[in-house]
């Protein structure tokens, strides 16, 4: 059975009864209070064995408390609880010496299991910074379960510096989170770097990264200062590292395995301190199949994985996005504009292939483009639609509909084997092919009818009126595997 006194500290009455109910139930002593002078007297008189507060309170920030709590009891682990769901907030947590922090609202059996952990390891102390940051530049944007998830992880490595890799599809923001990890980090004094593999020739991408000595090659009429160089004592951002070739690749091993590197043409080995942050947006466990990514390379960087979430995986982060680009459009000298409620609501219907990048770029559009001062559903609409039409297939998105159009096929005429299907052909295709065939199209492409009419390769009216005809019902969401 759980044993402990957990300190509550919340003005929310009925916060404070679910806890107590909750916490009670799992077998801990629960003490309350209203305000940060009830709790610092629980905590000075040696109360508790573990602190849950809110960061808001009528008397004191907790934020401000917390520092004199980790003075007067170093090992009295506590987990702060904000409706301020945002990356200063996890930050300010963790460089504060919290040991966990929770967005509200939050989950009761998450809450348990931080008790849990917190009451049976030791309490980790951190070094305290100061933040100073306002909410309109914030780095990262939203609210959702995804991004508090990705706070978390940014606040637990700000005082760690180990080697992050970045997994995310283009436009999710990973060259953001690997800034922040490095503003927010031990190394926040030294140089952000950021190369991009893709966008170097291939053949210049040692030269580019690790410098050359004079001579070194056709056109090297002097020594060549590199990004490991440049970025000695701070970080340095490899972003698309699967387009790294393979004797790079070798390069950069040596690095991570033995802190020192030549440059193109040296021979004098020259030691380093860099921290790697990388990034890709493709599968690198598929590339060391196909033999173009080194293993050995993937476990050196993947130390501390990081997926970003797609924007549609975190559409309800976007009408904070959308007040952000707003704001950043007017501080760019746009005209300042808003959008009502159906069309943000427009704005959550959208696929969003190119992501948060792709929202900015729309937004931006918008704002310059359209008259009004109150953008509404219709201005957004005509904006997307046009979008969608433009957008082509990827490869990818061929790939798996033609495989998710196989499968189902195969399994709808299995039951004939060689036999011919019986009398009725026709009606029996429109309801066994045509209309399945429709569904899993819509399907594939979540509901968006514009890429479902390109799939099938339809004028998107056409698809409107079969769609009716045959009552097809809309399944969002499924997966071809």
């Amino acid at each position: 059975m759980p044993e402990g006194t957990i300190l509550v500290c919340d003005d929310d009455s009925a916060i404070r009864t679910v806890l107590n109910q909750a916490l009670g139930r799992a077998g801990y002593d629960v003490r309350t209070t209203a305000n940060a002078a009830g709790l610092w007297r629980l905590v000075a008189q040696g109360e508790g064995n573990l602190v849950i507060t809110d960061v808001i309170l009528p008397d004191e920030n907790a934020f401000d408390l917390l520092p004199r709590i980790k003075r007067l009891r170093p090992d009295l682990p506590v987990v702060v609880m904000s409706a301020q769901n945002n990356i200063l907030t996890a930050i300010t947590a963790a460089e504060r010496g919290a040991y966990e922090y929770l967005p509200k609202p939050f989950d009761l059996k998450e809450l348990t299991a931080i008790v849990q952990r917190a009451l049976s390891a030791p309490n980790r102390k951190r070094a305290t910074a100061e933040v100073e940051q306002s909410d309109e530049r914030l780095p990262l944007i939203g609210r959702s379960p995804a991004m508090q998830e990705i706070y978390r992880i940014i606040a637990r490595l700000t005082q760690a510096d180990l080697t992050v890799m970045i997994s995310g599809e283009s436009g999710t923001g990973k060259e953001l989170v690997a800034r922040a990890l490095h503003d927010y980090g031990k190394r926040r004094n030294g140089s952000f770097v950021a190369v991009n593999m893709a966008a170097i020739p291939k053949e210049l991408i040692e030269s580019e990264l690790f410098g050359h000595e004079r001579g070194a090659f056709t056109g090297a009429t002097g020594r060549g200062v590199g990004r490991f160089e440049q970025a000695e004592g701070g970080t340095l951002f490899l972003d698309e590292i699967g387009d790294m070739p393979l004797e790079a690749q070798t390069r950069l091993l040596r690095v991570l395995q033995q802190g020192e590197y030549t440059t193109v043409g040296g021979r004098v080995p020259i030691r380093t301190d860099v921290r790697i942050i990388a990034a890709t947006n493709r599968d690198l466990r598929q590339l060391i199949q196909q033999g173009l990514f080194r293993e050995d390379l993937f476990y050196r960087l993947n130390v501390v994985p990081m997926r970003l979430p797609p924007l549609r995986e975190r559409i309800e982060d976007i009408p904070d996005l959308v007040r952000h680009f707003l704001r950043k459009s007017e501080s760019d000298g746009l005209p300042l504009k808003r959008f009502d409620s159906g069309a943000i609501e427009r704005l959550k219907t959208h696929n969003w292939p190119g992501n948060v990048r792709e929202l900015e770029n729309l937004i931006r559009r918008l704002v310059v483009l359209n008259p009004d001062d109150v953008i509404n559903d219709d201005a957004v609409s005509a904006e997307l639609s046009q979008l969608e039409r433009s957008m082509p297939l990827s490869n990818d998105e061929e790939a798996s509909f033609v495989t998710l159009v196989e499968r189902h096929l195969t399994a709808h005429f299995a039951e004939y084997g060689e036999r011919l299907p019986p009398a009725g052909l026709y009606d029996r295709i429109i309801r066994e092919v045509v209309r399945p065939l429709i569904a899993i199209s819509l399907a594939a492409a979540r509901g968006n009818q514009i890429r479902a009419a390109q799939l099938l390769g339809l004028n998107r009216n056409t698809l409107r009126k079969k769609i009716r005809e045959l009552g097809v019902e809309v399944i969002r969401g499924l997966k071809s595997n």
